[in-house]
């Protein structure tokens, strides 16, 4: 990687820009959620890759979860911790709506909105397909994150030095 995309890469600006888009991003998918367990934990339920004892707990925790981590990143604490929660999540929700996807098990991914959208098949199968680009993209802005907020390796820096 050149040292001129390497520094735009990291550069202060784009840092905050996404620490404050991811942020936000994950404090608006968790609030209907934290408002509406029920209802999210249906969803958790539609995808079929929980046990049944399971999806409860989730709908409850997830949410808290993803908010702590969203305000995490909008305030600047833990910054590097909550862009790897945050990357973890995108992981686990495009691993998620994938196998949905593969299964052709049409489902409401339950991201922003916990009620039923009452779209046809069809509709939700082609939303899947976006889901998974849309987290794709915030998974790479979480890799713009981790590589901005990388810990300096001394015995690297002194052999550039040399």
């Amino acid at each position: 990687m050149s040292e001129r995309f390497s520094r735009a890469l990291a550069h202060p600006w784009l840092t905050v820009a996404v620490r404050l888009a991811l942020g936000g991003i994950f404090i608006a998918a968790a609030i209907p959620k934290i408002a509406d367990p029920p209802s999210f934990a249906h969803m958790i339920y539609n995808y079929r890759l929980l046990p049944a004892g399971l999806v409860g707990a989730a709908a409850l925790w997830m949410p808290w979860v993803e908010l702590l981590a969203g305000l995490a990143l909008v305030l600047g604490v833990w910054r590097r911790g909550a862009a790897a929660l945050i990357g973890l999540f995108l992981v686990l929700f495009i691993a998620a709506v994938g196998v949905n996807l593969a299964r052709s098990h049409a489902i409401d991914c339950g991201c922003f909105d916990v009620r039923e959208a009452g779209k046809t098949e069809a509709e939700r199968l082609a939303d899947m397909r976006w889901v998974i680009l849309r987290d794709a993209g915030m998974l790479l802005l979480v890799g713009q994150l981790l590589y901005a907020t990388r810990r300096p390796r001394p015995e690297l820096e002194a052999g550039r030095a040399a």
